[in-house]
């Protein structure tokens, strides 16, 4: 059975909140690994990002442009 969307998009943001948080403790143990693996929390970031807006589109919603986003 094919992985819907919704799953998809849920599993990028679960991966990419792994991969920043394995980033930050490398970084802070200054590991030269630690550049490698925030461009991968990077990476997952992008396509969660992107499965994301897929979901909206699927059920017409328009999603708020990034510049409203709080920070």
């Amino acid at each position: 059975m094919p992985q819907s969307i919704h799953n998809r998009a849920a599993e990028y943001h679960n991966l990419a909140a792994h991969a920043h948080s394995t980033a930050a403790a490398s970084h802070a143990q200054g590991s030269p690994t630690a550049h490698e693996l925030t461009r991968q929390a990077h990476e997952y970031s992008r396509l969660a990002f992107e499965e994301s807006l897929k979901v909206a589109e699927v059920h017409g919603e328009s999603p708020a442009p990034l510049s409203s986003v709080k920070k």
